[in-house]
């Protein structure tokens, strides 16, 4: 048994996080990161591109993104941009400022 003494004492953490996402040039995956749902983006994309997004957050450097079944490649031009494949033709692209990725886009790269 327990005494009174032996309580359970609460304890609260502050827990927070900073946006690791800077910008959007589009707006469906925009809407999707803030409200998790969009109409902007075919309903078949959706579920990698929040899972791409999710990465995306927890991203300390562009190459942070090269996951498996993400097929990651650098892109040319500047300023640096790199991209992720969604599936088929489409991809997320994205550039690298400081801790930030910016710039996020859904594009067809055809």
């Amino acid at each position: 048994m327990q005494s009174s003494s032996d309580s359970l004492t609460p304890v609260i953490f502050v827990v927070y996080s900073q946006k690791v996402i800077a910008s959007f040039r589009n707006k469906g995956l925009e809407a999707l990161y803030f409200t998790g749902k969009t109409r902007r983006i075919g309903a078949e994309y959706v579920r990698k591109c929040v899972r791409i997004l999710q990465a995306l957050e927890v991203a300390t450097q562009p190459q942070d993104m090269n996951i498996v079944g993400y097929r990651f490649q650098g892109l040319h031009g500047s300023p640096r941009r790199w991209s992720v494949r969604v599936t088929g033709s489409y991809r997320i692209t994205f550039g690298w400022t400081g801790d930030h990725a910016q710039d996020v886009d859904f594009e067809d790269d055809h």
